[in-house]
């Protein structure tokens, strides 16, 4: 899987755990964006300023699997629909 850190967004303070648990390979924002699947990150300020991006439906399960276990909700978990461009959007629970 593939991650960048989008430009001019503030990681969240939970970023280096979502480091620490997933296999991630740093890229560009353009290719990141060019895998099958995308998981977007939200911080604190509620914008979305890292992107994972999966090319096996298997992978894409297992980043969200490590996800909730970190704690974090996705907004989109009962959305069939993509949201700016992401498959899953991941932010801490209100």
């Amino acid at each position: 899987m593939k991650t960048t850190l989008l430009e001019g967004k503030k990681p969240a303070h939970f970023d280096k755990h979502i480091i620490g648990n997933l296999l991630l390979n740093v890229s560009t924002p353009d290719l990141v964006r060019q895998e099958k699947l995308i998981i977007g990150i939200r911080n604190e300020a509620g914008e979305i300023y890292r992107l994972i991006g999966a090319t096996k439906h298997n992978s894409f399960m297992n980043a969200i699997e490590e996800l909730f276990d970190l704690g974090l909700v996705d907004e989109l978990q009962d959305s069939d629909a993509t949201q700016d461009g992401c498959d899953a959007i991941f932010s801490e629970a209100a």
